[in-house]
């Protein structure tokens, strides 16, 4: 009984001694500073982000698909019912949910380029705007952040003013994926849309438009500044029939966030690429970024690059219910002459040489 007790005694302080050990071994492990908890935050809002645009509506599609076939199928019936009853919603004024914009987690996703607004003029609530968004980079980071999130600060750079965003209206065609944009204060880039927001919500109104669209995302790699402008006038159309101002904005840094693999005019996965976004309505990029866990991998993620969005001085635009060409293409003149002024007296600010140039095509 006594060599029982004696072993029992013996097991009793070899455990404490143990859990002592392991106490002391944890202990001694650095915890992570409040650096590594922020970078390890903002990861996740970049990677929430662009997983939710590369795989939210796709994957929302085949789930809804798969459920057809299972006892769940009224689920996707009555979505699917739902949806064409709200079919027009995107282009009438969509659901924008004020606190989706306030977000913390934008807040991270800011902080991991970081992103940044810069004004250089007012805009005065009694007109509406167009703003034009340049370059179009791989994602619109710029864009997304400054136009759409609360985190830059838009609303308090200029009072009065309500900021939205246009993207592709293939996209509001994506069961989920549609309403997770119209919360987020996104609208399809059509006439409809655009001249709702222009015309129905009174002044105070800017909608931001990436003019160069998925035609200039093929030309994007860093240390290239050219963008796809010459043709594209029907947002100063648009601008004359709402007399809404035209407002040039610039992201320096946007096109340093990937590394894309660009196929040279004329070759045959160039025309690929073409015919892609003639029938789907975006590109088809090769492109890459830095990877999750380290970002000296390649992966999908942006690479962490200061992005400094500028917001040149507004185009005053008059009401021409309809404009002639000739009126169009003197507005449209006066854009590009405002935007080539805001980006040679900002270039240097911004990471850019004097040597540097806009290329417009």
């Amino acid at each position: 009984m006594k060599t029982i007790i004696a072993a029992c005694s013996q097991n009793l302080s070899g455990s404490r001694a143990s859990l002592q050990t392991a106490l002391r071994t944890l202990l001694a492990v650095p915890w992570p500073s409040q650096r590594d908890v922020g970078s390890a935050l903002q990861l996740l809002a970049v990677l929430q982000w662009v997983l939710s645009f590369l795989l939210l509506g796709i994957v929302s599609l085949l789930v809804l698909i798969y459920l057809l076939f299972t006892s769940l199928w009224l689920i996707p019936v009555l979505y699917l019912a739902w949806i064409i009853f709200d079919w027009d919603t995107p282009e009438k004024g969509g659901r924008r949910l004020p606190c989706l914009r306030r977000w913390t987690v934008w807040k991270h996703f800011r902080d991991y380029f970081p992103v940044k607004l810069v004004k250089t003029h007012d805009l005065s609530p009694r007109h509406n705007y167009i703003i034009g968004s340049h370059p179009h980079g791989i994602l619109c980071v710029g864009a997304f952040c400054n136009f759409i999130t609360g985190s830059t600060g838009f609303e308090e750079l200029f009072p009065g003013i309500h900021s939205f965003l246009t993207t592709l209206a293939g996209n509001f065609r994506l069961p989920v994926f549609r309403e997770y944009l119209m919360s987020g204060g996104l609208f399809p880039v059509t006439r409809r849309a655009i001249g709702y927001l222009l015309s129905q919500k009174g002044t105070g109104n800017a909608v931001a438009i990436v003019i160069g669209g998925a035609a200039e995302s093929l030309s994007c790699r860093p240390g290239v500044t050219t963008l796809i402008l010459k043709n594209r006038k029907g947002f100063v159309r648009m601008a004359l029939r709402h007399g809404a101002f035209l407002v040039p904005s610039f992201s320096f840094g946007e096109n340093d966030l990937f590394r894309q693999v660009v196929f040279e005019e004329g070759s045959w996965m160039r025309s690929v690429q073409r015919r892609f976004q003639k029938m789907i309505g975006f590109a088809p990029c090769l492109f890459y970024g830095r990877g999750i866990t380290s970002c000296r991998s390649r992966g999908f993620l942006p690479y962490a690059r200061p992005i400094t969005t500028v917001v040149g001085e507004p185009v005053p635009v008059p009401k021409v219910e309809n404009p002639s060409r000739e009126l169009v293409d003197q507005y449209h003149e006066l854009y590009i002459r405002a935007l080539l002024k805001l980006f040679n007296e900002n270039k240097t600010k911004y990471g850019l040489s004097e040597s540097d140039e806009l290329h417009i095509l």
